[in-house]
């Protein structure tokens, strides 16, 4: 039975691939020419689909939903994977969990745009896989592809369009929801607590790193064998006909080759016809092996690509000696159409290179090659030299190796202590941020799920909800005053706009504690310390529409957990400001007061107290004790001890 076909534009055909691939969570930003992929998917009702307060929120929401374990989209035009690049760069370490597909739109002639970026080069800096659809079809079969790629891989995968693609209406076959998508999109993947794949703290982003590297490689393997990247014989129209006499051409066509990728194909094919053209539906990471091959016997190629020479580059590295037609004649600026691509072929008529016995002269007068100018990096060779200037460098060494390791951790009577204790006791989910709290990920508190970029927490908690509505009450996101500054505030307004149901807690010490204790809009004071005003986070929530809003001080570990429960507990967005001084901002005012000390006789030995992680506490000679120069008096010690042991010092 012959399948339904729609004419469709390129948005409306990636918003169809959607449905079929069982995306469970759609956001985005809007952005012509990618506004209409969103508009379409909100048809369908079994996406969730959200427009987001800019382009970084949106993608941290989509992760969220991906890390929740459905598969998550998020669209955006060129200049909006600017603003998104903080966390898409940092997902290509995380990976994914269901699958995660971005989309970039691109608008070669700048047609409603301030630039015309070449957003391709964003996949070879993050080491995330490209597709590039040529035609509305390809626009639902890729995005379908893309998700398959990102599950199998552990990968974000980005979908780039370009303006003719995203509003050019071609034939789509259209297709229900497959067995296998129906699947996937009725089954939620759990979701399996693992800091070390998703918190990047430097120690795990090293790892994961690594792992990007090893799945890029793998990937590179599955570019060469992938049918996205073939050779296609361009069919007759009444274009292309009698352009060239094959039948006495034979040879000289041989040794012609044509690469070609996404909308600039259309052009090709129309042109070149009888010209075997390499079509990359996937040029990054590019198929070197089948290029390899493709280049075989040929002396000349043709690269024909919007905008900049991103294919022209790979493939002259590949094979320094061809000789490439490419950004030598096709401009990088503006879009590509067959009347600039015929100009080519005729150049190429007039210069008698279809005529029969016409021999193409290859330039190979390079000299030398890159490794023979730079030299082979060996680390050898730094040591040895390292070692001529530093000739107690084995001292040093042995030295090196009697230092006990010092990990991170949170200051002694440091406020966020308190605070991922109550919900590590609680066992929620927690979606973390970039700071001094980001520690809490490391034993033996162990409480946070998520770290990703500066403000991700807020919206990955978002996304998580809504991608399944089982982690109501289950999950939170924990931000610092400094970082909700710097770009929380965007995901708050998000969550209000999008009627979320959280629990956003605010951990306002007062200060840019990481850094250096460097002043931020909260705190009342310039760079240069002249008086300015003082910027609250509670004033702020209210501003933007939240209606509970509380101010706890994290040192009160009964009013706390409380205040976490109750809100945790409403059907509706929740702030919890837990405000306390950084210990760190006067030392003095604790150097004379009295410290805590553990009661010997009535101690119960329970280990409770050491389970804060807080470096005053100690086991030592079987005893628990506190380091008194190092206490800070926080007392949250004390308030969790079941014995009542831990009390200050009497002088």
């Amino acid at each position: 039975m012959e399948k339904e076909k729609a004419i469709l534009t390129g948005n409306e055909a990636i918003a169809r691939g959607a449905f079929e691939a069982g995306v469970k969570v759609a956001t985005a930003y809007p952005g012509t020419p990618s506004t209409e992929i969103l508009e379409n998917i909100s048809k369908y009702k079994s996406i969730y689909s959200q427009w987001s307060v800019n382009e970084k929120v949106a993608l941290e929401v989509a992760s969220g939903a991906s890390i929740a374990g459905v598969r998550a989209l998020v669209a955006m035009k060129h200049v909006g994977l600017n603003v998104a690049a903080d966390p898409f760069m940092t997902l290509a370490y995380t990976g994914v969990n269901g699958g995660l597909v971005v989309i970039s739109a691109d608008d070669p002639g700048m047609h409603s745009s301030q630039n015309e970026q070449d957003n391709r080069y964003y996949s070879i800096m993050a080491k995330i896989p490209l597709l590039e659809p040529s035609d509305s079809q390809e626009c639902k079969d890729f995005l379908k592809e893309s998700f398959k790629i990102s599950e199998n891989f552990d990968i974000p995968v980005l979908l780039r369009t370009t303006t003719r693609i995203s509003h050019s209406r071609s034939i789509v076959v259209l297709e229900e929801a497959n067995e296998a998508n129906q699947q996937i999109s009725s089954s939620i993947k759990p979701y399996i607590k693992d800091s070390k794949k998703y918190v990047m703290i430097p120690a795990y982003a090293q790892i994961r790193h690594k792992d990007l590297l090893a799945r890029w490689e793998k990937l590179k393997q599955y570019s060469n064998l992938s049918p996205l990247n073939k050779i296609v014989f361009p069919e007759y129209t009444r274009q292309n006909i009698n352009k060239i006499n094959l039948n006495k051409n034979k040879e000289n066509l041989k040794r012609l080759g044509i690469i070609t990728s996404g909308i600039c194909y259309q052009f090709a094919k129309e042109i070149f016809y009888g010209i075997p053209i390499l079509k990359l539906g996937m040029p990054a990471p590019l198929p070197e092996n089948l290029i390899k091959d493709y280049l075989e016997g040929k002396d000349l190629i043709i690269i024909i690509e919007e905008l900049a020479p991103f294919i022209q580059e790979q493939v002259q590295k590949i094979n320094p000696g061809i000789e490439i037609i490419g950004k030598g004649f096709f401009p990088e600026y503006g879009e590509l159409n067959t009347n600039i691509v015929r100009d080519l072929y005729l150049k190429l008529e007039n210069t008698g290179y279809f005529k029969n016995g016409y021999s193409q002269t290859v330039k190979n007068s390079k000299e030398g090659t890159i490794s023979s100018i730079i030299g082979r990096f060996e680390e050898k060779t730094i040591i040895d030299s390292f070692k001529k200037e530093n000739k107690n460098i084995d001292e040093i060494q042995e030295i090196i190796k009697e230092i006990p390791p010092r990990p991170p951790v949170l200051c002694a009577g440091c406020s966020h202590r308190a605070v991922f204790y109550i919900l590590k006791k609680l066992k929620l989910m927690v979606m973390g941020d970039i700071g001094c709290y980001t520690l809490a990920v490391l034993p033996p508190l162990n409480s946070i799920d998520t770290t990703l970029c500066m403000g991700a927490g807020v919206g990955q908690a978002s996304g998580v909800e809504k991608a399944n509505p089982e982690y109501k009450g289950k999950v939170v996101s924990v931000i610092g005053d400094s970082t909700f500054f710097h770009s929380g505030i965007t995901s708050l307004i998000d969550n209000v706009f999008n009627k979320g149901t959280g629990l956003i807690l605010i951990l306002d010490n007062r200060i840019t504690a990481m850094t250096g204790h460097q002043t931020n809009p909260g705190i009342g004071k310039t760079l240069s310390g002249e008086d300015t005003t003082a910027i609250m986070p509670e004033n702020i929530a209210t501003a933007v529409g939240v209606k509970n809003v509380r101010v706890v001080n994290p040192y009160d570990i009964k009013a706390l957990e409380k205040a976490i429960k109750e809100e945790l507990s409403k059907d509706e967005l929740s702030v919890i400001v837990c405000r306390q001084e950084c210990v760190l901002i006067n030392k003095n005012k604790y150097i004379n007061k009295n410290k805590y000390t553990i009661n010997q006789e009535t101690c119960k030995k329970c280990g409770l107290c050491i389970k804060l992680g807080c470096p005053a506490i100690e086991y030592k000679d079987e005893r628990y004790l506190i380091n008194e120069s190092v206490c800070n008096n926080c007392g949250v010690c004390a308030q969790i001890c079941p014995s009542k042991s831990i009390t200050l010092k009497e002088n």
